[in-house]
Formats: structure tokens, sequence, C-alpha cells
């Protein structure tokens, strides 16, 4: 079937090695799906007058619900009347993304008969998007995915956005928390903060099993959960002789067999810390200076194993570019058990919301309002002591104060027993 628009810059996008959008776009349109045919020919103007055509035209979204529809019109519907329309909806995903392929046919059913066809699996936050459908299908996809799918909107606006973790112990060997539970819990304990928009602005949870950070947390969340230990990582120094003598391959055996292996170059001088030496015969580790990287662990995985004191670090702040540049999350909770039902940290996160919503700004993400106005103020606000691992380079933090009363020594003595013990 020939389309009717002529796309002749979108087309230079399915050129190279790469997939591309354009190509599936074109696939729906030559089926006969007039959406994806209009839709093609106004991305097409888009690129030749170097302007969006897509505009917020009024909130739109399913009764009870103040979340989850994102609102799209065309500002030329008398060019391209199909999208008129183009509503986006966010589908919470379950933890840790499982599905099985009968879930995903009837989504995809699903959206065929109401909407474009155009799915995004998954958005950042880890929705299911469905993307483009028309003000009066928002309640009927509503009901199927409700009733019929027992699936649930995810978050939109200034409100809660879906939670999201790895995979964690489901396949993991070095998930250190239950990130699924957590998860799921997390999205239950707080479904009015999810579907009704209360914040200045958004605020994600994310959860990784351990410090590999696999969902990006870290550099992505608002509240990032990570996985972590505070006693001794395990050694088996048979496997760490193994590793050194050629018989067993580093970093899970990518790259194929190999007999070079220089446990100095790869392991020891790559430590951030400098916490770990090897004698030819013994692997040591200084614990109380590991500052859990997991690089050696990585490298030597059947040698080396996180401790089983298990827990959670807990970060706050990350964000990408908007009022002010991306953000990575700074440490607040060094280490809490993560054990359900987390009251503690459920605890811990309406003191936090308290203090977000009295002083944050419209449109202003947490890390921006730590920034502003200091850690000094979130800590005292979700009651937290000050603690050298919360920030960057201890005692020298502008918003970290410590009283010379309580420290042995005033503040000079201690920051220079802390420069002595580290240049030593």
């Amino acid at each position: 079937m020939a389309l009717k628009h002529a796309t002749p810059m979108l087309d230079e996008l399915e050129k190279g090695p790469w997939p591309s959008f354009v190509s599936d776009v074109k696939r729906l349109a030559a089926k006969g799906n007039l959406m994806c045919e209009d839709w093609l020919g106004l991305m097409e103007l888009s690129f030749k007058e170097k302007e969006g055509h897509w505009k917020h035209g009024g909130i739109v979204g399913v009764f009870g619900y103040g979340g989850g529809v994102i609102g799209r019109y065309c500002d030329r519907p008398d060019l391209f009347p199909n999208v008129a329309h183009f509503h986006t909806m966010r589908v919470n995903q379950p933890a840790s993304k499982y599905y099985n392929s009968d879930v995903l046919r009837k989504i995809c059913d699903l959206w065929d008969a109401k909407g474009s066809g155009l799915t995004n699996m998954h958005g950042s936050t880890g929705d299911i998007v469905l993307l483009g459908t028309t003000t009066d299908q928002l309640e009927p996809i509503f009901y199927e995915l409700t009733h019929d799918l027992k699936m649930d909107l995810g978050g939109s606006g200034s409100n809660l956005r879906s939670p999201e973790g790895c995979l964690g112990m489901s396949r993991c060997e070095w998930a250190c928390i239950n990130t699924q539970d957590i998860i799921y819990d997390l999205t239950q304990e707080f479904q009015d903060a999810l579907h009704r928009p209360m914040f200045p602005y958004k605020f994600k949870f994310k959860s990784s099993g351990c410090p590999m950070d696999c969902v990006a947390a870290i550099a992505r969340a608002d509240c990032s959960i990570i996985g972590t230990w505070r006693d001794d990582i395990r050694i088996d120094q048979e496997a760490v002789k193994g590793y050194v003598g050629g018989e067993i391959v580093p970093h899970g055996g990518a790259g194929g067999p190999r007999k070079d292996f220089d446990i100095k170059a790869e392991v020891i001088d790559l430590c951030p810390t400098k916490c770990m030496a090897f004698d030819g015969k013994t692997l040591k580790i200084e614990n109380s200076d590991c500052v859990r990287c997991m690089h050696c662990i990585r490298v030597m995985p059947r040698a080396l194993r996180p401790g089983v004191d298990t827990g959670a670090t807990i970060l706050l702040g990350a964000k990408a570019p908007i009022l002010e540049g991306a953000q990575l999350s700074s440490v607040v909770i060094p280490f809490i058990k993560m054990e359900s039902p987390y009251t503690e940290f459920k605890e811990f996160v309406e003191k936090l919301w308290d203090y977000w919503m009295e002083n944050g700004k419209n449109r202003e993400r947490l890390g921006e309002l730590i920034q502003r106005q200091g850690l000094r103020e979130l800590l005292k606000a979700v009651e937290l002591e000050p603690d050298p691992r919360m920030v960057n380079t201890p005692r020298y933090n502008p918003y970290i104060f410590y009283d010379p009363e309580k420290v042995p020594g005033g503040w000079e003595h201690d920051a220079t027993e802390y420069r002595k013990r580290h240049q030593a």
C-alpha cells in the first residue's frame, strides 16, 4: 500500500546498519493504520520546518486519576486529522519487568484495536508506554487494562513515578536485597502519591540489588535504594590462586581463555581506596576502607562475594538536566536493613516528602532543593545525624558542621588525624 505522505527527511533515518523506528511506523502505516500514516506526515513537517507540531491542549485522563495519561494534540489537524489527538498512556510495569507472552499479546491486541499500535518497551522510568490514542478511547482502554489484564496506569506529572527495580534475587547472585518485593511493596503503599499529583515535581524510586546499580538509580532516581553489605567481603583463597594461575578465566569468562591475568594490574591497582594486597599466596582486604565498588568481585566472581550482613544504602537527589544541570545522588543513609514491611524506610520517606512539599518550588526536583538549601537542612528535616560518608570529602564540605565539644580534640585535631591515616 502506497503512503500518502512523502517523507524524504524521515527516510534518511532508515539508512545505515541500525534498526529504525521510522521503518516500524511505515510497516504499520502500510497495513492501513491511518494514525501512523498521518504521524509520518506530521513528523516530516516538523523536520522540514524545524518546529515541533505537538502541543498540550488541556488535561486529559481517566476518572479518579490525575496521572498516567499524557495529553498530546497536533496543531495542524487540518493536514493530519488522524493525529488530532495522540495521547500517551503509561502502564505500570511488573516488578523487574517480568511478563509472560500471553500478557504481551493482550496488551498489543488492545492497543492495535484502540490506539495507534505504537509502543515503547520501556520508558526510562520503566513503564510500558502506549503511544497515540484519542480522548474517547481512554476510559475503555483503562477498563480493559485494570479488569482484564489486572494492570494499572503508571505515574505522570508532579507525582510519584512508577517505582523500578533490577532483577534482584530472581536472577542475580550478587543481589543483597529483594528488589522485587521492595518495588512491589512501595508501589502498593504509595498508590495515592502515584495516581494523584501532589508534589512540586516528579519523584522516582529505583532499587538495585547491589552496588553494580543495573537500573542506573544513582544517576536517575530522586531516591535510590542500593543493596550493599556491612561485614567483610567473602574470599575463597583457592579460587584466587586459580585466577592467578590461569585455571579460572576472569570477568566470568568474557573474552575466552587467557593465561596472562595480572591480579596486581587488573584488581589491586584499580581499587579506588587501595584497600587490597596480594603477597603471591593470600589476598588481603582492609574492609574498613572498602567502598563497595565491586570491581574486584566483577573480575573474580568465583573468588570474591559480597558479605552476608546485607541491607541497603539510601541516596537522594539524582536527575537529568531540567532547571539545573544533571546531578548524581548523595548518600543520606549509609546502611539500613531493608526487610519487609520496610517500616523504617517508609517513615523516612514520609519525613522526606513533608520537607520537599513544604520547601520545594514549582517544578523543583528534590536534588535541586538540596542543592539550594544545603544538605544540612535536609538532614535536620529527616532527623538524621551527619556522617562523613554523606559527603565527597569528609571535614571539608561546607554543609556539614561538627560540634568541637563532641569531637575529642576539636575539629582541627580530627582533620589532622584523618589526613595522617590516609597519608600513611
